[in-house]
């Protein structure tokens, strides 16, 4: 994506873990305002928003969580939280199925690179002075090692073939003329070793080529094949099972009889899948208590992920299922518009769960939020540093917490978006990024903090098969 501006403050993810939960505990000092229970909603077509009020509840009062986590502390406990959680080995996959892995090995090349004397140009491969006698048999890439030449003697070769032996120079073919006689002329000076790639010119066998940590991109895959790899050693996804709770909601056909489309079991997997991770069920609970407690206790994934049911309300069962297995709520809440009544709970010493709000936005909110730091922790994958572009316009702020809006990047600016209420979509299925709007809003051409959705970023991480 282009249009990058400056880096922002240091990322709440460089916090240790002690200002982290510091931050945790000073939230419990102030009360902040519930966005109320979450379900589905309807979603809607992207406008760019202009004067009047955002299309959320920002202003409006509701019920108070005083243990709500601020926004930049969630991350950061979220990043921390998977770090004092069991161990991952390494696994060996093959390079088609690399690609957004982090390396857990050293890259070191298995050959040198080249392997042999190569020509970087179709021409002549060329011995001595000229004009030469040029043979009449050429030389291919692939072929096996050709005679030596001698003084005064051309041969014809192909890019990527390999050069004979006491080759002196490659001669391009724009470079180079025959006469009647069939000698080759050079119509250029020829310097020595000109256009031959040596053996060894990119690395010798045993070179260390790229660091554990690296993520796999396209072109890592093509040095590691270069160098003789035909699987890596890497972190492993992060298994992720998806429980999709709701009474209300419907797989096919249009809403009818109070009755909605369900936008997040067909969504989620595909979000987790470009945030690097392995969805490796989806299953739907309805409201049934007993139900969603079988389900998180009997999961093998490393992360859970539920939708709804993190509120209060009557069929809100998350949290009573959480104390009834004694899971350890790391966060319960986040003061950040929309998605407020999100939380992450650690159900076992190599498992967590992340319980997003039923509402789309609210839940793209909580996964970016909770659910990615955490499974970029398990990958291995280093935070992004911040950025910030200036708004096109202005945008409102909620009283106390921070909200996140969808954005579109034009150039060296970010435009904020209509339809960004809780249960919309339209807003997010146009952007690039969200903007991370502070407690009170941000003025027109104000520099203000961006945070990339997955695809827009990099595109590593979009596996959607």
């Amino acid at each position: 994506m282009t249009g990058r501006g400056t880096r922002g403050s240091p990322d709440a993810e460089d916090l240790d873990v002690e200002e982290a939960l510091a931050l945790v505990r000073a939230s419990g000092a102030r009360s902040q305002q519930h966005e109320g229970p979450q379900r589905n909603g309807a979603a809607g077509t992207p406008r760019i928003q202009g004067g009047g009020p955002p299309a959320d509840d920002t202003a409006r009062p509701t019920d108070s969580t005083p243990t709500a986590t601020p926004w930049p502390g969630a991350r950061a406990v979220a990043a921390r939280a998977a770090r004092s959680g069991g161990h991952r080995p390494p696994v060996s996959v093959p390079l088609d199925a690399a690609l957004g892995l982090v390396l857990a090995a050293p890259l070191a090349a298995l050959t040198d690179l080249p392997s042999f004397d190569t020509s970087a140009m179709d021409g002549w491969a060329v011995a001595g002075p000229g004009p030469w006698d040029v043979r009449p048999a050429g030389l291919l890439a692939g072929h096996a090692r050709p005679e030596p030449l001698t003084d005064g003697e051309a041969v014809p070769i192909a890019t990527g073939a390999r050069v004979p032996s006491d080759t002196t120079a490659v001669l391009r073919s724009e470079h180079g003329r025959t006469d009647s006689k069939d000698r080759l002329h050079a119509v250029r000076e020829v310097g020595h070793g000109q256009d031959i790639r040596p053996r060894g010119q990119e690395c010798r066998s045993g070179d260390r080529l790229l660091p554990v940590g690296t993520l796999v991109t396209p072109a890592v895959l093509g040095l590691a094949a270069a160098a003789g790899y035909d699987t890596l050693t890497a972190v492993p996804r992060p298994r992720v099972e998806v429980l999709v709770l709701g009474d209300e909601l419907l797989t096919e056909g249009l809403p009818h009889d109070g009755l909605i489309r369900d936008a997040l079991g067909p969504m989620l997997p595909s979000w987790l899948r470009a945030l690097g991770a392995e969805v490796v069920k989806v299953r739907r609970l309805g409201d049934d208590a007993k139900a969603l407690r079988k389900a998180v206790t009997g999961s093998a994934a490393d992360l859970i992920v539920t939708t709804g049911g993190t509120a209060s309300g009557p069929v809100d069962h998350v949290h009573s299922t959480l104390r009834g297995i004694g899971a350890e709520i790391v966060v319960d809440g986040v003061t950040v518009r929309p998605g407020h009544p999100m939380l992450l709970a650690r159900t076992k010493e190599d498992q967590h769960l992340v319980g997003l709000p039923g509402n789309p936005l609210a839940a793209v909110s909580g996964l970016l939020t909770l659910a990615e730091p955490l499974l970029r922790t398990l990958a291995g994958r280093p935070a992004r540093q911040p950025y910030t572009l200036p708004l096109a316009e202005g945008v409102r702020g909620h009283s106390h917490d921070t909200r996140l809006v969808p954005a579109v990047l034009r150039g060296d600016r970010a435009v904020a978006l209509h339809y960004n209420g809780p249960a919309m979509l339209r807003g997010i299925a146009a952007a690039d990024a969200l903007v991370i709007v502070p407690p009170g809003g941000v003025r027109p051409g104000q520099e203000t903090e961006l945070l990339d959705l997955p695809w827009a970023a990099d595109g590593i991480g979009v596996c959607f098969t």
